[in-house]
């Protein structure tokens, strides 16, 4: 028992499979990517009793083990695969008091699989609530297993779990049933083919070709004496084989598990009609988006000035203590307020991601996509594209990930095209600096902030644009056939804190330090362009400051002309100059011009690279939001942040493709880079357009 434990947790979608993760792991967990795809992989530590560990991973909700997604098949492929270094030494699956019927399916094809296998019956504070009594003892004789009733919500059975684990080695390994009996001749065939292989793996490597396309899996190499079956007899054997299974569960069920109906109380029918009501439900839900953009707001303000100072001083105290020099310049007018540019918007998309995790935890994220749906259909998506509509608020990458759900190629292709216009946290912190500047800080009727009221706008615009986008693609393509919408409606529940908390915690930091290390990349590159130059106008731009205005400045304007003109003719002015013809006619000047396109590697990485820009040379202490209020249109006078070029540059935001990672993520996901070519172009030229209407008609 020296080695680590390597544990699978499996289980359907909603029986709170995440919170026993959580549980297990705590903040000892990490995210990534499956090798070769863009599956998301969460694994994690647990410390067990005496001094042991396991490694858990959390695979992919899944109904059974007859894939239909390519997420779903994850669970085989590793199931299946003894050389991966995931492979389990015992399963866990985890189901839900009140589906335990449903749940048992999935459970008795993994424990014919021959893996040691734990059954967690979740969610048992919920039994006396709904009348539910289980026999446990008899279950774990029926089912030959051992079994933890757990309570995420009351953190109990958690312990047992783990001792269970550490001694996975007692349970029996042996099927629940003989799966071989739905076809006794084509199995005892299959047998003598290949009698060094376990055979419900054979039939489950057989059968899922079957179930999903080619999955591009080496071929068995069938003898003379074994023939296969057509796909149809496949089909149909396995119906049996799930009939089988159900029958067997019902027997198991019908002597070791009763419901008092009498007993039990249940509110989420009632719910349930007024939350996903033709009319009500909407004006619920856009009732709570309301509220929740209008709390971002004003929660954050609090934390975000006193970021937005201490940052400000942070850069001139460093000026001020550290040796002069090129290094402290560096530190001072580069690092410090690139990184100062994202880390302003922790408190913001913190409570964004709050918010998130409440609507999901409470289960009624759910009953949202289930009313989405009925919109969804009018513009030829799948009620399956609402998911990563949905998802895509917090990141593209992630939703582009999730249209793996959906079953038609070319209604995944039209949602992974349409994805990035909905509005992500990137977008945030340009979204919010911009807002702050040119939108009042008032109310309307005395309760509605006029900057939340934007938000939540921004936040619709950018849903409607990809709803609106999904229609024209959907007459371009021309999609035939019908596919169907499928979702579970979990109970309601009380948030979890710890779930709430490690997922704003691990989403909030991810988003970060994701950033941050492009931030700071780019921050250092723009101030050493930004900071040096050719030429006799920069080397010396005090005798050019002198020759125009001779001694009529004081000390403080006269230094403030010489850091304008060496910036305008640094290497960053003279490309931003290059650039500014472009960039003119919506209202920007030359250093917004280059924050634009220094924000196309990252939408983020706009305002750090205007804070790195405005600090260059800059002796003052104001903050960023001060410096952008100061700055003049060189053109036609007046603030240069005003609303005509605040709404443009909302607009080009809010369209633009800008996340070189998410034109990889589509890449690999159509297997092609003309779609992500696309993708960049049209969004880029309708952000343009956009923003170009927009300024003209309001400047």
């Amino acid at each position: 028992m020296a080695k680590q434990i390597n544990v699978a947790l499996i289980g359907n979608p909603n029986t709170g499979k995440t919170s026993v993760f959580n549980h297990l792991t705590g903040l000892n967990q990490q995210v990534g990517n499956y090798p070769g795809i863009t599956v998301e992989k969460k694994e994690g530590i647990c410390k067990l009793p005496r001094g042991l560990k396991a490694h858990i991973i959390d695979l992919p909700g899944t109904y059974s083990l007859n894939a239909s997604s390519l997420d779903e098949n994850l669970v085989i492929e590793l199931l299946l695969n003894k050389n991966d270094k995931d492979y389990p030494d015992v399963a866990v699956v985890v189901s839900d008091v009140e589906n335990l019927k449903r749940n048992l399916l999935l459970y008795t094809q993994i424990k014919d699989l021959g893996i040691p296998t734990i059954l967690v019956i979740n969610m048992a504070d919920r039994m006396e609530l709904k009348g539910i009594s289980i026999d446990i003892d008899l279950l774990e004789e029926r089912l030959k297993t051992k079994i933890a009733l757990v309570s995420s919500r009351k953190n109990t059975g958690i312990e047992e779990l783990k001792e269970l684990i550490i001694n996975y080695g007692r349970i029996p390994t042996e099927p629940c049933l003989n799966a071989s009996s739905i076809d006794p001749e084509y199995f005892d065939r299959l047998r003598k083919a290949f009698p060094n292989q376990s055979l419900y793996k054979l039939w489950l490597v057989i059968t899922q070709d079957v179930n999903f396309g080619n999955l591009n899996r080496k071929e068995i190499n069938l003898t003379q004496d074994f023939l296969p079956k057509k796909k149809s007899e496949l089909k149909r054997l396995q119906q049996k084989e799930t009939i089988a299974r159900y029958q067997f569960i019902n027997g198991v069920l019908k002597e070791t598990h009763t419901v008092d109906i009498n007993a039990a109380k249940d509110l989420r029918a009632k719910l349930d009609r007024i939350l996903t009501h033709k009319v009500w439900g909407y004006v619920i839900f856009f009732s709570i988006m309301l509220l929740i953009f209008q709390a971002i707001y004003d929660w954050s303000s609090y934390p975000m000035d006193f970021i937005d100072m201490a940052f400000a001083e942070l850069s001139e105290w460093s000026k001020n203590v550290l040796p002069a020099g090129v290094f402290t310049n560096l530190i001072s007018e580069g690092i410090i307020p690139g990184l100062g540019g994202i880390v302003i918007f922790i408190p913001q998309i913190a409570f964004l991601f709050l918010f998130i995790s409440l609507l999901e935890e409470s289960g009624y994220m759910s009953r949202v996509v289930f009313l989405m749906d009925k919109i969804m259909k009018r513009f030829g998506l799948s009620g399956k594209s609402v998911v990563p509509l949905v998802s895509g608020t917090a990141c593209a990458i992630p939703a582009v990930m999730a249209t793996r759900n959906i079953e038609n190629w070319k209604e995944r292709l039209i949602t992974i095209l349409v994805v990035p216009f909905t509005t992500c946290s990137a977008r945030l912190p340009v979204y919010l600096i911009i807002i702050a500047l040119v939108i009042p800080d008032e109310r309307f009727l005395g309760i509605f902030n006029y900057q939340g009221l934007t938000l939540m706008l921004l936040y619709l615009l950018g849903f409607g644009m990809s709803v609106f986008s999904a229609w024209v693609l959907n007459k371009i393509m021309d999609i035939k056939g019908k596919s169907y919408f499928v979702i579970e409606m979990p109970d309601y529940k009380l948030p979890m804190f710890k779930n709430v908390a490690i997922n704003v915690v691990e989403k909030t930091k991810s988003f970060v330090f994701g950033a941050g290390k492009i931030i700071l990349a780019i921050s250092i590159v723009l101030w050493v362009l930004a900071s040096y130059g050719p030429g006799d106008d920069f080397n010396n731009a005090e005798a050019v400051v002198t020759q125009e205005y001779g001694n009529s400045l004081s000390e403080e304007e006269f230094n403030k002309h010489v850091s304008s003109v060496k910036l305008e003719n640094s290497y960053i002015g003279i490309m931003g100059k290059a650039i500014e013809p472009a960039v003119a006619p919506l209202g920007y000047d030359w250093k917004i011009g280059i924050a634009i396109v220094s924000s196309f590697a990252a939408r983020e990485v706009f305002v750090g690279t205007l804070a790195t820009i405005y600090s260059v040379g800059s002796d003052d202490e104001k903050t960023i939001k001060n410096r952008m209020a100061a700055e003049v249109n060189p053109i036609l006078g007046g603030p240069l942040f005003n609303f005509a070029s605040g709404i443009s540059l909302l607009l080009f935001y809010a369209f633009a493709m800008q996340c070189m990672s998410t034109l990889a993520i589509v890449k690999r996901e159509t297997n092609s880079w003309k779609w992500p070519a696309l993708q960049l172009f049209i969004m880029s030229g309708i952000a343009y357009v956009a923003a170009l209407a927009a300024f003209q008609i309001l400047k």
